[in-house]
């Protein structure tokens, strides 16, 4: 195999727009699950490599990652004009793989709970382990991983960097983990769900009843519902408790590239909004009041 010898002395590419961990310094992921998938690299003894492949995650080389089923490819600037391509494929289990653990999984309503609130139960592997099936990939048998570079080591620290970056992602979504491993979300919440398929004819639960179809009124204030009330007291106008209320509710965006989360970005700008949006109706209160 080629090796470039003075592939381990040259300084990467700044990249601009790159993804950059949210871990500055220390370990990488926060969570038992993501804590396990990262320890599966650092196990590899792949040397200097880890330290590199930290500071690519930390330093926003890594452009673009895409998780699909049983594969994670990656984008990340080295030293050369070109980005290298980072591929990681995982193993995916079979339909009857996956039968197999719904039904052992759906037994306790707990897993699906805590899946559903962002949290990997800690007795998922011993499911797993019954089954026969290891949860985290193996790198002998279950993971193989690729890049492009000239480096002769796999995994080399391109790899490592979006290993890191995945494991964060892992913290964010646990459900990452099972698309890897060959299941959406949906299909695996459908799987340990004891309800029958729905139908066209049977509503989701807690689902409101279609309502029939309303004609629509030409009279904008009778289709507005202002008419009925133009002579109602305004309601008082103020500034939210909390800004940024909506963004807040959707959580953190994956792979998100700024070193400020969104919520705290889009604060500033909703607070401004508000506080001008007051300030345009007392105004406009204070010249109804002098006509």
């Amino acid at each position: 195999m080629y090796r470039d010898r003075n592939f381990e002395r040259s300084e990467p590419r700044r990249a601009k727009g790159g993804i950059k961990s949210r871990s500055k310094k220390g370990a990488f992921g926060e969570s038992w699950w993501a804590k396990r998938w990262i320890g599966a690299l650092e196990r590899m003894r792949i040397g200097s490599r880890l330290n590199k492949g930290r500071s690519y995650a930390r330093g926003g080389q890594v452009l673009s990652i895409d998780i699909d089923r049983g594969l994670a490819t990656a984008r990340v600037q080295g030293s050369r004009k070109t980005p290298y391509t980072v591929t990681i494929e995982v193993k995916t289990l079979s339909a009857e793989q996956w039968d197999t653990l719904a039904g052992a999984l759906s037994r306790q309503a707990i897993f699906a709970a805590r899946l559903l609130a962002g949290e990997m139960p800690h007795d998922i592997e011993e499911v797993f382990q019954k089954a026969g099936i290891p949860f985290f990939p193996d790198n002998a048998r279950d993971l193989h991983t690729d890049c492009t570079c000239p480096d002769w080591s796999n995994p080399c620290k391109h790899i490592a960097a979006v290993y890191y970056l995945l494991g964060e992602e892992f913290d964010r979504d646990p459900f990452l983990m099972f698309r890897l491993r060959g299941i959406e979300r949906e299909a695996l919440m459908a799987k340990l769900t004891p309800d029958a398929p729905l139908t066209e004819s049977t509503p989701a639960a807690g689902a409101r009843p279609a309502l029939p179809p309303e004609e629509l009124r030409p009279d904008p204030d009778v289709f507005w519902g202002t008419a009925a009330h133009a002579d109602a007291e305004p309601a008082e106008l103020r500034t939210p408790p909390v800004s940024a209320a909506l963004p807040r509710q959707l959580g953190a965006f994956p792979f998100w590239r700024a070193e400020t989360p969104l919520h705290e970005m889009l604060a500033p700008l909703y607070r401004e909004v508000s506080e001008g949006v007051l300030r345009s109706v007392g105004e406009g209160a204070g010249e109804d009041q002098e006509e």
